[in-house]
């Protein structure tokens, strides 16, 4: 046959063509054979890292599985203090677990629960999804019920400790958990385990605390909200936080019908019941019942919200190790509540306080309320929604004037008739008089408002936002001149900032918890690491003027003089809005404040009322020295065994006698600044040239020092601007108006400034990650 044949060619052609689909194909195969053979290799190299993570996972024992997994807290000492919940769980068998709450627990925890061994692939791989698609968050959202009993058991809950490894160690935990005990025997471990807030764990007794039930008698609602609490047991507290615990609780019913565990009926019924229907008034199995929980009440509160900052859970069975004096606790707790020489009007009358360790930042002891507990409420000493007063003035008035302008404690200063610029509002001191110029010191030691006010013109808002920065506040509004007679911050920020006064210039902030060691071992260290704010020079000149407020005759807080002991500090009051002013006595105050301090401990007290526009919640003037009276007795305990030393001048301060008095300046600026503030004519003043450090004079109208260098990061905004955020914000306050002022003398001051202040935070960020954490 010839080789041009139609059957050859056919041939040909045939070959041609899968010559040509080979051709074709081939790429692609390629691809494909690559992708197996690479696909092979991460799943070899993910199962020997598996291997070698599984290989050291710590062990894990019926008793870890069973245990209640309470936090414990102890104090400086070493002493424990608190144990959440430990003694007040009651552990209940899976044959008396309702089988609605089984089945609540399962449908929103876990669906495929009776299904999968531990680890469920279709969970991972859905959780995987929503991680690539940045609808979750890290390496969560794929854990059985399983492997959260054994995080619980065995691990860490801090944020820090979401790692590959911690994920593989938990899924093969979990697995072997599986392996050894049977559903039921699991699901009974879980549902005792979970912390339900407020220092209860396990269901059966968060029952009891809620509802003054046991298990075997809640409705459905009732079982939907528990089963839902232990994702965010604060947040989800029916009593604090009713919208986000119903809505919770919808959820729960929700994924009970779509498990088929109820029906659709059912589920709706249930979501018409408040969530808030049968909360028990009475607390049985609330937090710890030892002798000193009356008495840590506060600090207890604040160092649980401190240590989920550091992005620890309470329910981690942890150690936490705090900075609490448990004798200085004591002294303010009794002081604040039973002292039968301070005349409190009545039990509604409330106090804040913070006691601060000046030399490392350290919080030893806080006082949150009077006559009431704050577990489920409001902690005064750190709330910001009330006016600090004339507590304000060294640290934004005179404060900035020395760092910055260099002002010497004799700087002349006009106390005449002053307008905030751009308004008609009038500034008024304490006694409605005009004495003119005088002296700076005399300013800050009689509280007069005015010479505050001018001198912070001069310094300049910015100026002062950046020295109020450095002393840990920052704001979210920016502040105005008004602010120089008060600013909203807390008792411990109060307190932390006058502890530079202190210490010679350095910010520390304040802290709570200095160490916390997990279940498996892991310790973590806490400290501030302290932070230059102001010159040696500012904190000497400032403070031995504040010793005047306690020890001069014409000072404002003499109430709270400590005979033989070295302290300064400062008086703080509140006047009503001028609207308000005929609804209450004549001299009545909306807050009373004491700030001072020693060579060891910083004490800031906050007095006043919840609600101070209800009838009867006025603070009057004699009533007003009741925070001095605090400071008094509590400081004169607190400093029986310590070293009582004055303040060493620094060696570029400068003394001068002028007119019988020892005062100050910064070596190279002898001369003093001249008032430059609005409403006034400047002059210039002579010097006491008799004088053996003699200043030279400063010429009529020479050029001010005053900066207005600004600071895109301070702000302020009116109480009603505030939104809290836990316990620390306008909670309790009826209505805390921008017109509210600042008035101090003692009591007896009387003026028209408005405050127009705002919420406050504290800065620096805390950082958990290592063995050792300086908080900034």
């Amino acid at each position: 046959m010839s080789q041009n044949s139609p059957q050859n060619s056919r041939a040909q052609v045939r070959r041609g063509r899968q010559f040509s689909n080979t051709k074709k194909k081939g790429p692609f195969r390629r691809i494909l054979k690559y992708g197996l053979i690479l696909l092979g290799a991460l799943f070899i190299f993910g199962a020997g890292l598996f291997t070698y993570y599984a290989a050291s996972a710590p062990q894990i024992t019926r008793s870890a599985l069973t245990s209640d997994n309470s936090t414990k807290f102890y104090d400086t000492n070493g002493k424990v203090i608190s144990r959440l919940g430990s003694q007040n769980r009651d552990y209940v068998k899976s044959k008396n677990i309702p089988r609605t709450l089984k089945r609540a627990v399962v449908s929103i925890e876990d669906r495929r629960f009776y299904k999968h061994h531990g680890v469920d692939p279709i969970r991972i791989m859905g959780a995987a999804v929503s991680n690539l698609t940045g609808s979750s968050l890290g390496l969560q959202g794929g854990s059985t019920l399983t492997q959260q009993l054994v995080k619980l058991s065995v691990f860490s809950t801090a944020a820090s400790d979401r790692t590959l490894k911690r994920k593989a160690q938990e899924a093969w935990l979990a697995i072997k958990v599986e392996n050894r005990y049977s559903k039921s025997q699991i699901l009974e471990f879980y549902i005792n385990k979970v912390y339900m807030g407020n220092g209860v764990y396990g269901m059966q007794t968060a029952a009891e605390f809620y509802y003054n039930k046991t298990l075997n008698h809640l409705t459905l609602p009732q079982f939907a909200l528990l089963a839902g609490m232990p994702q965010s047991p604060t947040l989800y507290n029916p009593y604090k936080y009713p919208q986000y615990a119903t809505k919770r609780r919808n959820e729960v019913l929700d994924a009970m019908v779509k498990n088929k565990a109820i029906t659709e009926q059912q589920a709706q019924s249930a979501k018409n019941t408040s969530v808030k229907a049968h909360l028990s008034k009475t607390h049985a199995k609330a937090r710890t019942s030892e002798k000193t929980s009356k008495y840590i009440d506060s600090y207890l509160k604040q160092s649980i919200e401190e240590l989920e900052e550091r992005g620890y859970k309470a329910n981690s069975g942890l150690k936490v190790y705090t900075n609490l004096d448990m004798s200085a606790q004591k002294k303010l707790y009794n002081v604040s509540n039973n002292d039968p020489t301070i005349a409190y009007p009545n039990n509604r009358f409330q106090v804040g306080a913070t006691i601060v360790n000046v030399n490392n930042g350290k919080v030893i002891a806080m006082q949150g309320s009077r006559k009431t507990k704050v577990a489920f409420g409001l902690n005064r000493a750190v709330q910001t929604g009330r006016s600090s007063g004339s507590t304000a003035k060294p640290i934004m008035d005179y404060g900035p004037a020395i760092q910055y302008l260099k002002y010497p404690t004799y700087q002349p200063v006009k106390d005449t008739p002053y307008v905030y610029p751009g308004t008609d509002k009038s500034v008024y001191d304490f006694d409605n008089k005009y004495p003119g110029t005088i002296t700076m010191r005399k300013a800050l030691v009689e509280s007069r408002n005015i010479p505050a006010i001018r001198t912070l013109e001069n310094v300049g808002v910015p100026k002062a936002t950046s020295f109020l920065k450095n002393l840990g506040m920052t704001f979210s509004k920016p502040l105005e001149i008004q602010n120089g007679i008060g600013l909203y911050i807390s008792s411990e920020q109060l307190a932390a900032s006058y502890a530079a006064f202190s210490n010679g210039g350095t910010y520390y902030k304040p802290y709570l918890i200095n160490k916390i060691v997990q279940n498996n071992g892991v310790t973590h260290t806490y400290k501030s690491k302290g932070r230059r704010a102001m010159s040696p020079a500012t904190a000497f000149m400032i403070t031995n003027m504040l010793k005047g407020v306690m020890n001069s005759s014409n000072g404002s807080g003499t109430a709270a003089k400590i005979s033989g002991l070295y302290e300064a500090g400062k008086t703080g009051t509140t006047q009503y809005p001028d609207d308000y002013l005929n609804k209450v006595p004549a001299m009545s105050t909306m807050d009373s404040w004491f700030s001072g301090y020693t060579r060891n401990y910083s004490l800031a007290v906050w007095t006043g009322y919840d609600h101070q526009f209800k009838a009867n919640s006025y603070v009057t003037s004699a009533q007003t020295t009741i925070a001095q009276q605090i400071y008094k007795n509590v400081m004169s305990y607190i400093s029986q065994d310590k070293p009582n030393q004055d303040w060493v001048q620094p060696s570029d301060v400068v003394s001068t006698e002028r007119g019988g008095q020892t005062e100050y300046y910064v070596a190279g600026y002898p001369g003093t600044v001249t008032d430059n503030s609005s409403n006034q004519t400047t002059s210039g003043y002579t010097t006491d040239s008799s004088s053996s450090s003699a200043v030279v004079t400063q010429p009529r109208g020479s050029e001010s020092s005053s900066s207005a260098e600004s600071s895109s990061e301070s702000s302020a905004s009116t109480p009603s601007e505030q939104k809290p955020s836990g316990d620390g914000g306008n909670n309790g306050s009826d209505d805390n108006s921008s017109s509210a002022s600042s008035t101090d003398n003692g009591g007896n001051d009387n003026n028209n400034a408005t405050d127009n202040g705002g919420n406050t935070t504290n800065g620096g960020n805390d950082n958990n990650g290592g063995t050792t954490d300086e908080t900034q």
